[in-house]
């Protein structure tokens, strides 16, 4: 904030300066809104996510999300998929790109077993990359 001090005379001068202070006001504002905002655009799925310790690595723009929640149900991006209509749905999912990375998310409370049958499933559909999501430590 600026103050310009003059004791010379009693007459009010026009300042011509920009006041930025507002300016920055709206700014912080906003950029405190699109901090809170930003984490609750990703995945609305909810899941129990394992720890892991392993690097992170680089995602892609659009990542294909394919979870397995407690229920042993599939849900891909949003919508759920039956065990039945998996392949199809991912062709769909990726415009039939079988090169492309699917990121699988289970529930901590699903067996090892059921999720190897998830990666075998995906592996008969032609889907080879496949990347395991879990919670940093």
């Amino acid at each position: 904030m600026s103050v310009k001090l003059d004791h010379g005379e009693d007459e009010l001068a026009e300042s011509h300066e920009i006041n930025v202070t507002p300016f920055i006001d709206v700014m912080l504002v906003l950029l405190i809104i699109f901090m809170v905002a930003a984490p609750l655009a990703t995945v609305d799925v909810p899941v129990e996510l394992p720890a892991s310790t392993a690097e992170r690595q680089q995602k892609p723009d659009i990542p294909v999300y394919l979870t397995l929640k407690s229920d042993l149900s599939f849900v891909l991006k949003d919508k759920p998929v039956t065990r039945s209509e998996l392949g199809q749905a991912l062709d769909e999912a990726t415009g039939r790109r079988k090169e492309e990375r699917i990121f699988l998310r289970a529930d901590k409370t699903v067996p090892y077993g059921e999720l190897m049958q998830a990666m075998n499933l995906m592996r008969s559909a032609g889907y080879l990359k496949v990347a395991l999501v879990g919670l940093e430590q």
